[in-house]
């Protein structure tokens, strides 16, 4: 089994490379396309390019965590549902919540206490609570989900297919899209929900297989919210597939930049959790006990 799990350990970052290096390879091919081509979208082919652009990076992160469970994976055909369960709830309730009933386009941004204020307790809670329950009410109770690390597996898959929507939304509500740009932006924002979304699944899984507290699993969301909270902040002053026109260009890139070390810094932590689960003596790749 130590065997086993050391050469499962390598195999995970040999991976992680390949997908970080397909990740460089794409951005850099849609950058020098769109600093080649200049393309300008409209109809069919604007939605067909948010499609694109946000199942990519998508698929390729799902990878990314999915390889973190190679010892016992879950059915893809699960992962996917999820995945797809997360996008459903993102296009049914959370992009309509937030535009429509808190309407947060029309006041979120009119100081820097209401934007942060309102980023972590509206946009966050709103987008981490979809998440959760799309993990929590339907593969939770599953026999499939029968060790904690399937949380994170299951709740990233969630997270991703949130993002894909956020994304896709994102591309047609700009009319267009600075793709240069705006695939850093979608790449990022993927990340992001994974990881925000993982930050979840892992109080979900100790949930299911240890003895916690009732208020266990609300404190995941709490904190997956303010971590969601806080990078739609910093992220925000990159607007509509492009730079916005406030402000300095060095100030939207510092806080572009911090977004996206703040998702790199979630997914590191949730990484390195996942390792040391599966290193603990007795335990299998999930962590739990063998008979």
């Amino acid at each position: 089994m130590e065997k086993k799990r050391s050469q499962h350990l390598t195999s995970i970052v040999q991976a992680d490379l390949v997908s970080i290096l397909a990740l460089v390879f794409f951005v850099v091919v849609v950058y020098g396309l769109d600093t080649l081509l200049n393309p300008q979208f409209t109809g069919f082919p604007l939605v067909l390019t948010g499609v694109v652009l946000s199942l990519v990076p998508a698929v390729i992160w799902l990878g990314f965590f999915y390889r973190r469970d190679r010892l016992e994976p879950e059915p893809k055909g699960m992962v996917l549902q999820v995945f797809t369960l997360g996008g459903l709830l993102a296009a049914a309730i959370g992009i309509p919540v937030l535009d429509n009933l808190f309407a947060v386009d029309g006041w979120l941004t009119r100081s820097t206490l209401s934007h942060i204020l309102g980023a972590i307790l509206v946009v966050g809670f709103t987008q981490e609570f979809l998440k959760y329950a799309a993990v929590r009410f339907s593969v939770f109770s599953s026999g499939e989900f029968d060790e904690p690390v399937d949380g994170i597996v299951y709740a990233t898959a969630a997270g991703l297919g949130y993002a894909a929507l956020l994304n896709v939304n994102f591309v047609i509500e700009s009319g267009g899209v600075d793709l240069a740009v705006g695939v850093i932006r979608i790449t990022v924002t993927s990340l992001a929900h994974a990881s925000f979304a993982g930050v979840v699944g892992y109080f979900l899984g100790q949930e299911k297989f240890t003895n916690r507290p009732a208020w266990w699993t609300a404190s995941g969301v709490a904190l997956a919210a303010t971590l969601n909270g806080v990078f739609f902040f910093l992220r925000s002053t990159l607007t509509q597939g492009a730079l916005s026109t406030s402000g300095s260009g060095v100030q939207r890139w510092l806080g572009f930049a911090l977004a996206a070390v703040l998702a790199t810094a979630v997914t590191w932590v949730l990484s390195g959790t996942i390792r040391k689960q599966m290193q603990l003596p007795g335990t299998t790749a999930g962590g739990m006990e063998e008979a």
